[in-house]
């Protein structure tokens, strides 16, 4: 399918669910717990876009890479959550609980961890699901306890769709905003009301992961 066909295709779908999302209006799944082996400085979680293969993305490969390059003396470590990354945008359910589950083992088995949580596009709506549903509700159902928040150093959330409707990250978690970075590339549809398609599968080119990275490491590393 023509990147740009496939992003409008994303915009129309994604957007018209997000309050859907948010709120985590979700059906109930099983979220399986990752335990960690061993503990490094910190571990990554990211959550990739839609459509994208297992794993990080690239924009969350980016994010790590960058991250490496700007804290060399530290071991890091990154953990793809696990869901379908599907146009069945209702399942983030799946990726919402397996990041909260994660968090959760990683801070019980890995306390001094530094927890870097992240996610594009479809994957920042896991994220907003994460950090601002406080209650088990509609499916999600293994929020995060307040006290995880002394384990997440950081967020960063790239083509968030929340922000398309003037709720950035920053503004809808009391608890997460002051230490995330919500970035929206220029025009960038999904979340912006502009209508460069493309944008939208630029953010490793675009400077702005690098950007992300350069912040979290100054201020919460």
């Amino acid at each position: 399918m023509h990147v740009t066909a496939r992003v409008q295709r994303i915009a129309r779908a994604l957007i018209g669910t997000l309050a859907v999302l948010v709120v985590a209006a979700l059906p109930l799944v099983a979220a399986p717990v990752a335990v960690a082996a061993d503990c490094p400085d910190i571990e990554v979680v990211f959550a990739r876009g839609t459509d994208e293969p297992p794993g990080i993305g690239a924009v969350g490969q980016a994010l790590v890479d960058s991250l490496k390059a700007l804290d060399k003396g530290k071991s890091i470590r990154s953990y793809a959550v696990q869901y379908p990354a599907s146009y069945d945008f209702l399942a983030v359910a799946n990726g919402a609980n397996d990041a909260s589950a994660h968090i959760q083992a990683t801070a019980k088995d890995c306390p001094k961890t530094k927890i870097v949580l992240g996610g594009y596009s479809q994957g920042a709506a896991v994220v907003d699901v994460v950090t601002t549903s406080p209650i088990a509700g509609l499916g999600f159902s293994d929020p995060l306890p307040p006290a995880m928040a002394d384990h997440i150093s950081a967020v960063a959330v790239f083509g968030n769709p929340s922000a398309r409707l003037g709720q950035p990250l920053t503004t809808l978690s009391p608890l997460y905003g002051p230490k995330t970075a919500d970035m929206c590339n220029t025009a960038d549809p999904i979340c912006s009301l502009g209508q460069n398609f493309n944008s939208h599968v630029s953010y490793p080119q675009s400077g702005l992961v690098k950007k992300a990275a350069q912040w979290i490491v100054d201020n919460h590393l």
